[in-house]
């Protein structure tokens, strides 16, 4: 009786809650914020009152408080690279660094929504090097990143530019994809990395894919094969003759 007691409590309780957000009173998500290292981000908030107090807080420390009858004051390493715009209530924080990334939330009689920003702090991309192998008639294309790169790994999303004329196939992961060596091999083939903030594409062309001599060979068959089916016409032609 007891369990059954608390477990109605317990969605009585969820329900109350789930009113209260559609209500907009409180709100219990966390928006997700980027920032690149040594660049600004500012955090809004959602307020159209006056403001007489604000306490911006990282966690549960304070980054930034103030109030009508005092002037702005910044805490820990913060100081000197924060900006509070009082009558916003906005915040803005400049010089990122990794360690800035945690929780952050403004307290004020004035802001109704409890709203979280959760900072994520990015380096900026390099460029991706781009590979391509020759197999059974198959070239395989790998785009890498080869430079120290540890930020935020999960972020990075890969895709492929690709000519009409050819058909790019994806590979086992992202950041592989196949083409056939039938197709046209000066065709130039792009690959693309990308996270919320940044945007590196490096291209090779997909003859570089193939071995020189052996692109030579194939060229040169093309060229001596209608001779060839030529001078067979013309000695059937010739020894046809009565």
């Amino acid at each position: 009786m007891a369990a059954g007691s608390a477990a109605g409590w317990a969605v009585g309780a969820l329900g109350v809650v789930c009113l209260l957000l559609r209500l907009d009173f409180i709100s219990c998500d966390s928006q997700v914020i980027y920032g690149a290292v040594n660049k600004s981000v500012t955090l809004y908030t959602s307020s159209f009152k006056p403001f007489k107090e604000i306490v911006w807080k990282r966690g549960k420390d304070k980054v930034v408080e103030w109030d009508d009858q005092s002037e702005v004051r910044a805490f820990l390493s913060f100081k000197d690279r924060v900006y509070l715009d009082t009558v916003s209530g906005n915040l803005t924080i400049d010089k990122l660094t990794p360690s800035d990334e945690d929780e952050y939330g403004i307290e004020s009689p004035s802001v109704r929504n409890n709203t979280k920003f959760t900072l994520r702090v990015i380096e900026s991309l390099p460029s991706p090097t781009l590979s391509c192998t020759l197999t059974d008639g198959n070239i395989t294309l790998q785009c890498m990143i080869l430079e120290d790169y540890n930020t935020h790994l999960e972020l990075i999303q890969y895709s492929w530019d690709c000519p009409s004329t050819i058909q790019c196939q994806s590979g086992s992961k992202p950041s592989e994809a196949y083409v056939t060596e039938e197709g046209d091999l000066s065709q130039e083939i792009q690959c693309i990395i990308s996270n919320p903030l940044f945007r590196r594409t490096t291209s090779v062309i997909l003859s570089t894919c193939v071995p020189s001599d052996k692109t030579r060979h194939r060229f040169v068959l093309f060229a001596i094969l209608p001779a060839l089916i030529g001078g067979l016409l013309f000695l059937k032609c010739f020894l046809g003759r009565p």
